[in-house]
C-alpha cells in the first residue's frame, strides 16, 4: 500500500511540475518577446519579424531613450520617491499594526473598525485634491509620497501576521521582565516580522516605482516628474513626432514602435532584478499565516 501511494505521489509531482513548467513558459513568452524587440532594429520591429530572439541586433532605440536628459532626472526622482515613500510606509503601517495586535489595547475594536471603514468609504478624487492643496503639497515631492502611503489592507495583513505568528505569552513575559512597549516592538516583535516586512517592502517599492497618477493630478513641474511620467511623455511625443527634432519623419515613424518596447524594459528592469533578493522572505511571509491558521 505504501509503495502504491509513493507511485501516486510521483505521478502527482510530475503532473504539477509539467503544469508549472507550462505556466512559466507561457508567462515568459511576452517578456522574451518585449526584450527581443527592444534589442532589434527598428525596421525589423516594424516588419513584425521579431519573435523570441533579436533580429538585426541594435541598441539604437536604447540610445535614443537614454539620450533624453529627462530620463536620468526621472530615474533620480523615482529613486527618491521610492526610498522615502517605502520607509515612511513601513514605519506607519507597522507602528499602527502593532498596537492593533495587542489584546490589552483599550478601544482596539473601535480603532480596527475605523481603519476598515476607510476601505469602503472614500472621499473621492476632488476632496482628495482639495486636501492635498490645503496641505501645501501641490507641485512638491510630497505629493508623490504622502497620499496613499498607508494601505489599510496591508496594515490588516501585518496585524494578522503578528497575532498569528508571535505568541502573546512571549509578549507578556517580556512585559513582566520590565520591557517597555517600544523595546518590545523594536527588539522582539520586529525581528520576528522579517518575512512580512520583506513582503511589505516589496509591495511598497513596486507601488512607488510604478506610480504616476499622482504626478498627473498634483504636479506640473517637469523637474519633479517620476520615471513613469517621463516615459509616458516620451511615448506621446514620439507618437506626435515631437521627440528628437533632428530626426526625419520617416526615421521617426520607424523608431516609434521600437521605442515602446524599450520604455517597457527600462521601467521594469529594476523591479525584475530586485525581486529574487526578496523571493525567499516573500514566499514565507505569504504562506506562514495559512500554515499556522
Amino acid at each position: 500500500m505504501m509503495i502504491e501511494n509513493r507511485g501516486k505521489d510521483k505521478v502527482f509531482n510530475w503532473v504539477i511540475l509539467i503544469l508549472m513548467g507550462l505556466y512559466a513558459f507561457v508567462t515568459l513568452l511576452p517578456l522574451l518577446h518585449v526584450l527581443a524587440n527592444s534589442f532589434s532594429s527598428a525596421d525589423a520591429v516594424n516588419r513584425g519579424a521579431v519573435g523570441l530572439w533579436p533580429v538585426e541586433f541594435s541598441l539604437e532605440s536604447y540610445a535614443r531613450v537614454f539620450r533624453e536628459e529627462s530620463i536620468l532626472r526621472g530615474y533620480m526622482n523615482t529613486l527618491i520617491y521610492t526610498a522615502v515613500g517605502t520607509v515612511l510606509q513601513l514605519v506607519l503601517q507597522f507602528t499602527a499594526a502593532y498596537p492593533l495586535s495587542r489584546r490589552d489595547l483599550k478601544g482596539r475594536n473601535f480603532f480596527s473598525f475605523y481603519f476598515v471603514l476607510t476601505m469602503f468609504i472614500n472621499g473621492g478624487l476632488i476632496p482628495t485634491y482639495l486636501v492635498v492643496k490645503a496641505l501645501g503639497m501641490l507641485n512638491t515631492r510630497w505629493a508623490m509620497i504622502i497620499p496613499g502611503c498607508v494601505g489599510i489592507y496591508n496594515l490588516i495583513i501585518i496585524r494578522t501576521y503578528i497575532t498569528s505568528s508571535i505568541p502573546w505569552e512571549l509578549q507578556e513575559a517580556a512585559m513582566i521582565d520590565g520591557c517597555s512597549n517600544v523595546r518590545l516592538f523594536w527588539s522582539i516583535v520586529l525581528p520576528l516580522c522579517k518575512p512580512i516586512l520583506a513582503v511589505m517592502t516589496l509591495y511598497a517599492i513596486v507601488g512607488y516605482w510604478n506610480a504616476y497618477f499622482n504626478s498627473l493630478m498634483y504636479m506640473w513641474n517637469d523637474d519633479l516628474y517620476p520615471l513613469q511620467r517621463v516615459l509616458q511623455n516620451i511615448l506621446i511625443a514620439n507618437d506626435t513626432g515631437n521627440i528628437g527634432g533632428s530626426i526625419g519623419s520617416g526615421e521617426q515613424a520607424l523608431l516609434s514602435e521600437s521605442l515602446k518596447y524599450v520604455t517597457i524594459v527600462v521601467s521594469s528592469a529594476p523591479i525584475l532584478f530586485l525581486y529574487p533578493f526578496f523571493q525567499r522572505f516573500f514566499e514565507k511571509g505569504l504562506m506562514v499565516g495559512g500554515v499556522k491558521g
